[in-house]
Parts: structure tokens; sequence; C-alpha cells
């Protein structure tokens, strides 16, 4: 068989047992377009090019490799479960590309190359299959009470919490993955690492964050004493028309806070369609606070500063 005559329907990751079964020869399995992410498994190594795949991308790779040989048992947890639902995460805890695999106790934990293994008592998690691949993995619920011994910035873990309560904003947005009652559920479930930082996070958990930068934003205010704002708000003008949706806002000072990633700089139909946002909320009486990454995340004090400047201003 030609390199070339690897049969269509195996994919661009398959296992080595279908491969064979369909007269895939054991050489052609170690021809050097193809890779072995775990063992047993082959990928065509066309299927990942390092250079336009970002970290949670390169984990989704790693977590449908492993998905080929997953056992009946097993299923995804901690960060690997926290990318297959899209929960907010810093970037630092994706650097490590090894997929998260637990099981029930008393079974033994999965090991291998690529692999961390877990056991985990099963009155502690819940595991649901995600919708869109069919994996097992926790439920949204029970993975954000597994990552509070790993996220080591309480903020992160308000905000995987708002991201599995997050309510739809506009039609095309799907369902909240969960509710707070579930998180309430996991925290309480019996005992577990972490179960201080939980019982913290979950009463300053909200629904309305569409982002982990606005739910940094939301604590960093609320922490420095400045009340806590609205987020996601509408804005309308004196006669009842809508101008914006502005990130947090406080109406009664018509003062908003908008975070600027870096897409609202690179792109100019974002950046164009911004300064109109902004020309319509001015005309209407709002000063908005514009926060960028490193104002937000390195310098706080200068954002929570200007805050209180406009606030008193209009006070």
């Amino acid at each position: 068989m030609r390199r070339s005559d690897l049969p269509s329907d195996l994919g661009h990751v398959f296992t080595s047992r279908q491969a064979r079964e369909r007269g895939v020869s054991a050489s052609r399995l170690r021809s050097h377009d193809l890779e072995a992410p775990f063992h047993g498994v082959r990928r065509r190594r066309a299927a990942l090019s390092p250079d336009d795949c970002g970290l949670a991308d390169r984990l989704l790779a790693s977590a449908e490799a492993y998905a080929q040989r997953m056992t009946g048992e097993e299923f995804f947890c901690g960060v690997t479960a926290a990318v297959v639902w899209g929960l907010p995460l810093p970037a630092w805890t994706l650097q490590d590309a090894r997929v998260h695999v637990a099981v029930h106790s008393p079974r033994r934990a999965p090991r291998g190359r690529g692999v961390v293994g877990r056991e985990v008592d099963p009155r502690l998690v819940t595991v649901r299959r995600e919708p869109s691949s069919g994996w097992r993995v926790t439920s949204p619920a029970s993975t954000w009470a597994m990552l509070a011994p790993v996220l080591r910035h309480p903020y992160d873990l308000v905000a995987v919490g708002d991201g599995v309560v997050r309510r739809r904003m506009v039609p095309a947005d799907p369902p909240p993955l969960g509710t707070i009652d579930e998180l309430e559920a996991a925290v309480t479930a019996g005992r577990r690492l972490g179960v201080g930082a939980l019982r913290d996070a979950l009463p300053r958990i909200r629904d309305g964050a569409a982002s982990r930068p606005e739910t940094w934003m939301r604590l960093t205010v609320l922490d420095a004493g400045l009340g806590e704002p609205m987020l996601n708000h509408d804005v309308f003008d004196d006669e009842g028309t809508w101008i914006a949706r502005v990130d947090a806002a406080y109406p009664a000072q018509r003062v908003a806070l908008e975070y600027e990633g870096e897409h609202h700089l690179l792109d100019p139909l974002q950046w164009a369609k911004d300064l109109r946002r902004y020309e319509l909320l001015a005309a209407a009486g709002w000063h908005v606070i514009r926060v960028s990454k490193d104002a937000l995340f390195q310098h706080p004090d200068d954002v929570v500063r200007r805050l209180r400047r406009a606030l008193a201003a209009r006070a």
C-alpha cells in the first residue's frame, strides 16, 4: 500500500486497530507522515499545524486523539474538560498539552505518555457527554469544582463559574452550560481540594459576563469599593432608541467600562465600529472608560483611579 493509499474513511486520526482492519500494514503505520500521539493511535501530521494552532486547539486535538482509544469507564476532566466545554481559562493553564483523564475509584487511573490520569470519588463528579463531540466529560459544574486547586487567582475561579452560568445575550448564543444550583451542589457534594476557594467564589458568580476579562474587570472595581457594575448593559438614548451594549455600566452616573482586546485594535472594521459606538454613547451623555489588557491585568490600580474619578465627577 502506497503512502497516499490510506483509506479515506479513516479520517485524520484513528487507531492502529482500525487501520489494520482496513488492510493498512504495520510498516505503513510507522511512516513519517503519521505520528503517534498516544499508544495505539495515529494522526496524519498535516492535520495539526503548529503555525496556526492555538493552545486550546492543540489541547482539543490531543483530546480528539485520546478519544479514539478511550474506554467506557474513562472521561475527560480538569483543564481538558474546561477546554472541551469552552470555559474561560488563563493561557498558562493551556501550556501543557497533556490530556487529563479520570476514572471513578476504585478503578486505576489511566497512565501513559501525554496523559494525566486521576481516580475520583464518584460522589464528587457528574459525567456527561459533550454534545458536539460525544466525548465523556465531567459536567461543567464538576469541572469548575475540580479546577479549584489548579487556578492560582480567585478571580479565575469566578470567571470559570461565570462561564458555566452565562446567559444567552443574542439569539445565536448557546444556552447556559449549567446553573448556580448545580455549582452549589458541586461544592457541597463532599470533601474535595479547594472547597474553601469554591465557597468564596460561589456568591460572586454572575450570569452576565461574556468573557474572562469582563469578570476580572467587574471584580477589580468591586473589590476597590466602587460598587458592582451592571454587566452587558443596554444603553438607549432619550428617545428610547438602542445605542449599544456596554461591558459594564453604572447607569445612574452614565459611566461605562469597555474592555478592548487585541481584536479591537487589529481589526479595522471593528475599530471603525467601536469609534461609532463611542460617538453615540458620548452624544447620549455617557462617559466610556476603555480598558486594555495591559491595564486590567498589569495596572488595575489605574483602571480603579480612572473609574473613581469619573464616578465622582458625575455624583
